[in-house]
């Protein structure tokens, strides 16, 4: 063999061997030969064309928040095999960018058409990308054939509730109730919209939670009953089922909060200055605890206490605009 025919052998054994190492190589390949990615790293190299092997180490990436190597494997996993748990692992990322997760998964389904989890992800990521309406288009073509679906009715219901559409809102989370009416969620989520639409049938549905819960006794059905009294109106009522919900759970702010609105409107500032007080006892960087509390000790011409707790509560939450008036105001 000459000289000038083995320099050239050498030569493009080397470039051939250098391809190779480039394709083998991963910009994350420092990580990936650590635990606990190593053991899997090393089976890849041996049997790449396997896509669950992509699959189990992408989602130990996605499970320790490395989601760029993670979808990097997901998408190789999907590229082999167009398998279900693939796709969701792939939407389940990209979920942080809408625009791209609702063009993944429009091409998904068109592989997996009947996969009630990937429309389900579609629709989070239409609601995400603020299109409502492309979202219930999905929640509507879902429930047609799975009218028992719970969680797509309870997206459907929030959906709708962004669209003002209340009414629709509720009718919707009262069929998810029929399907599954020891949905915590879903019965918190009903009872609060019968609440704050006056509707009676809070009274007989919080009953039942409290029927039911023999051990925890939950602190939110006395609540939603309050809610629902001091909404039409009968507030006498009202704080004593605001009372039951902190007896149940003293740390439950709402009920501190509307108790003491209650007792301010009737001016009985020095008893809802007790009451803001100890909702800022349970939370002490509680803004609305404050702006209240400023409210009661303004009534009463404590106004240098009143400015300062406006302070607190502007200080705390600047969408408090009208605490950093009041302070002002109070100058």
């Amino acid at each position: 063999m000459s000289l000038r025919f083995s320099i050239l052998f050498a030569c493009i054994s080397f470039a051939l061997t250098s391809c190779n190492n480039s394709n083998d190589s991963s910009p994350y390949e420092e990580l990936l030969s650590r635990p606990p990615y190593a053991n899997l790293t090393d089976s890849i190299r041996q049997n790449s064309s396997d896509p669950d092997l992509y699959y189990r180490r992408g989602m130990l990436l996605y499970k320790n928040k490395n989601n760029a190597p993670a979808l990097a494997d997901l998408k190789t996993a999907w590229s082999l095999t167009k398998k279900e748990q693939y796709a969701i692992g792939i939407s389940n990322i990209l979920l942080d960018n809408p625009d791209s997760a609702i063009s993944f998964l429009r091409d998904a389904l068109k592989m997996l058409p009947q996969s009630i989890p990937l429309h389900i992800n579609l629709i989070q990521a239409y609601a995400d990308g603020q299109k409502t309406n492309e979202a219930l288009i999905i929640c509507d073509k879902v429930l047609q054939q799975h009218p028992d679906q719970v969680a797509v009715l309870m997206m459907k219901s929030d959906l709708l509730e962004q669209n003002n559409d209340t009414t629709g809102s509720i009718l919707t989370l009262e069929q998810a109730y029929h399907f599954a009416p020891f949905n915590e969620d879903l019965c918190y989520d009903l009872a609060f919209k019968f609440a704050q639409s006056k509707n009676p049938k809070v009274l007989a549905l919080c009953d039942s939670l409290l029927q039911h819960d023999t051990i925890e006794k939950k602190a939110e059905p006395w609540y939603f009953k309050g809610s629902y009294y001091n909404n039409i109106n009968e507030k006498t009522k009202a704080l004593e089922y605001f009372n039951k919900a902190i007896q149940s759970d003293y740390s439950f702010l709402d009920a501190y909060m509307e108790k003491g609105q209650i007792l301010y409107d009737k001016k009985k500032y020095a008893e809802a200055i007790d009451v803001f007080q100890l909702a800022l006892k349970v939370s002490a960087a509680y803004a609305d605890a404050y702006y209240w509390l400023g409210k009661c000790q303004e009534a009463l011409g404590k106004k240098e206490d009143a400015r300062l707790n406006y302070q607190r509560a502007y200080g705390l939450d600047k969408s408090l605009t009208e605490a950093q008036e009041a302070a002002e105001r109070l100058k």
